[in-house]
């Protein structure tokens, strides 16, 4: 598989800049003193429906990322990335849908940020089982062919998570990113839980 390996290796390292992007929605900066009930529980609401999302989508990256350091064949490296992305795009278009349920935060344009969010869910969700049906139309039988369909694939997951996610961003700021930090259910497990694998030093 030296065919394929670096070639998802770069999909893998491509992976790990687009997962950072519901992190956001999931992440924890110093907590703050946002005391409007109504607020608070619109941050419940998120918070809650978009944590299990993010653990699925951490999921989905990290097995890419295994995929990576095994001696996989091509019919298995396709089978794990054509599942991460479906995964992927399940994940956003549910906390698409959990912004939408929740409706829009009692803030300035509040109704406007939630709206431009969801779009922007959708829109992610939608890359990403574009890129799901790309990696099944690969060739498993042909080495050369699949690497290089792999490639774009990776190309184009780069690109992705390079994309803004300004509409994410605004919706965070001010009131509703304070009344976020203060629901457990929106601090991100990785601030308490450090990676299985230790760095080696070096």
């Amino acid at each position: 598989m030296e065919g394929t390996d670096p070639v998802n290796k770069k999909l893998a390292a491509a992976l790990s800049g687009g997962a950072v992007l519901v992190l956001a929605l999931s992440g924890c900066t110093s907590g703050s003193s946002a005391s409007e009930d109504k607020l608070g529980s619109w941050a419940k609401e998120v918070c809650d429906a978009v944590r299990p999302q993010a653990k699925k989508i951490a999921a989905a990256s990290a097995a890419i990322q295994k995929q990576t350091s095994d001696n996989s064949t091509t019919e298995q490296v396709q089978e794990t990335d054509a599942q991460a992305f479906q995964d992927m795009s399940d994940a956003y278009k549910a906390i698409g849908a959990a912004v939408n349920t929740a409706g829009a935060p009692e803030v300035e344009n509040g109704a406007t940020k939630q709206k431009n969010a969801v779009k922007e869910l959708n829109a992610l969700s939608a890359s990403y089982a574009e890129l799901k049906k790309q990696v099944d139309e690969l060739d498993t039988k042909n080495q050369a062919k699949f690497a290089e369909g792999l490639k774009g694939v990776a190309t184009q997951l780069d690109k992705l998570s390079k994309t803004g996610n300004d509409a994410l961003k605004e919706l965070e700021a001010g009131a509703v990113g304070k009344a976020m930090t203060q629901q457990e259910s929106c601090k991100s497990p990785s601030a308490s839980a450090p990676a299985s694998a230790p760095a080696s030093a070096g």
